[in-house]
């Protein structure tokens, strides 16, 4: 092969290698028709998102301490109850018949008492009667002692009794706090949120959820909350006092305002998640027109930070670029340099759902590419570009 084949070859390749930035430079590519904005303040509201429920905080699930049958039941499901308030009967007869016996046994000690109190005062007398006539030397020894003896004996007899009397005094109070048990009080004002037994059903004193053990729970519809679990990578973020919207699952258009009052200092594994967790729990302070019910789903965006004014652009027009082996992460935007797309290195700070801060230093005159989302995804450098002038 000559030498002029040679450069016939080598002028073809590098044509065909050079055509595109030819045809992109002189000759012109279609122009891309962006939008773009200058640089402009906006307020961003750092936020965090988590899901979980709503929960009553106040909230009571009575049991019965003894076991018998309901006798009476005073209240249903939905009532509004006040503390002290007399919600249920269990029957009480034979509490009734155990407090007369118990009372009777404290009668009988106490006479028994009575009796050996009579019978020392008796015994006292013959003793000093028979020591006077012992130093006279008018009886013997043997009866002398067997007087002391008896007065001895009486004495024992009666701390006996006494201690008799302390238990039967002891048994009298057990049966009286039974007795009381058999009448269940409300420990709160609130409202019967569900009522598990009826009339004629036994109540069992359980803390297991046998059927019987559990007999109504009562909550307080004032002190109903929002407890989120928080993933545990975000939770340094959070802190009590924090400003919140709760958007609860059956009323998806009206947010309810909250604040964080309470943040786990133990992290669990939560059921369906991966990964540690948080428990969160944030006062409801405006419900708005929601009706609030414990157990509802709902999701809350918890805010970060104090709102704060700055320079932000739309999140869609930030290009962000990794490099993993070289362990470098750049943020990039595209400026509409004269009808030309340049591709900007940029520092950002700030984020929420639809704007990040923008920290470099860039004129204000500058004019940013900022969409459409479809022409920035294929936008590159040196793409002609011819903008439409929008707010942000």
């Amino acid at each position: 092969m000559n030498a002029k084949k040679l450069l016939l070859i080598a002028i073809i390749l590098s044509t065909v290698v050079a055509l595109p930035f030819i045809n992109r430079t002189v000759f012109g590519t279609s122009t891309k028709e962006v939008n773009v904005s200058l640089l402009a303040q906006r307020i961003i509201s750092p936020s965090i998102l988590a899901s979980g429920f709503l929960a009553h905080e106040e909230e009571v699930m009575l049991s019965s301490e003894v076991i018998g049958k309901v006798a009476a039941l005073y209240v249903e499901e939905g009532d509004v109850v006040h503390r002290g308030q007399l919600l249920l009967q269990v029957d009480d007869t034979n509490f009734i018949a155990g407090l007369e016996q118990s009372a009777a046994a404290m009668r009988i000690n106490t006479i028994d008492i009575q009796r050996q109190e009579v019978r020392i005062e008796n015994l006292a007398r013959v003793f000093e009667r028979s020591r006077s006539l012992h130093e006279r030397n008018m009886i013997g020894d043997n009866e002398f002692d067997t007087a002391k003896n008896q007065l001895d004996l009486a004495l024992i007899d009666l701390r006996s009794a006494r201690e008799r009397l302390t238990q039967a005094n002891a048994q009298l109070d057990q049966v009286t706090d039974q007795l009381s048990k058999t009448k269940i009080e409300s420990p709160i004002n609130g409202v019967i949120t569900s009522l598990d037994i009826k009339v004629g059903e036994t109540a069992i004193a359980s803390s297991t959820n046998i059927p019987g053990s559990s007999l109504m729970t009562i909550a307080n519809p004032a002190s109903i909350y929002t407890e989120v679990l928080v993933d545990e990578a975000d939770i340094a973020n959070i802190a009590v006092g924090q400003r919140a919207e709760i958007v609860a699952i059956a009323y998806p258009d009206q947010p309810m305002i909250g604040v964080v009052r309470y943040i786990a200092n133990t992290a669990k594994i939560a059921p369906g998640r991966q990964g540690l967790s948080f428990t969160v729990k944030i006062d409801i302070t405006d419900p708005g027109e929601v009706v609030l019910r414990p157990g509802m789903s709902c999701r809350a965006e918890i805010f970060t930070r104090q709102d704060q004014e700055v320079s932000a652009i739309p999140i869609q027009a930030i290009i962000f670029e990794e490099d993993r082996s070289m362990m470098r992460s750049e943020y990039f935007i595209f400026i509409n340099d004269h009808g030309i797309a340049r591709k900007t290195k940029i520092e950002v700070g700030l984020a929420d759902d639809e704007y990040q801060e923008l920290t470099s230093e860039i004129d204000d005159d500058i004019e940013i590419i900022v969409g459409p989302n479809q022409q920035l995804r294929h936008l590159l450098e040196g793409d002609r570009v011819v903008g439409t002038m929008v707010e942000i």
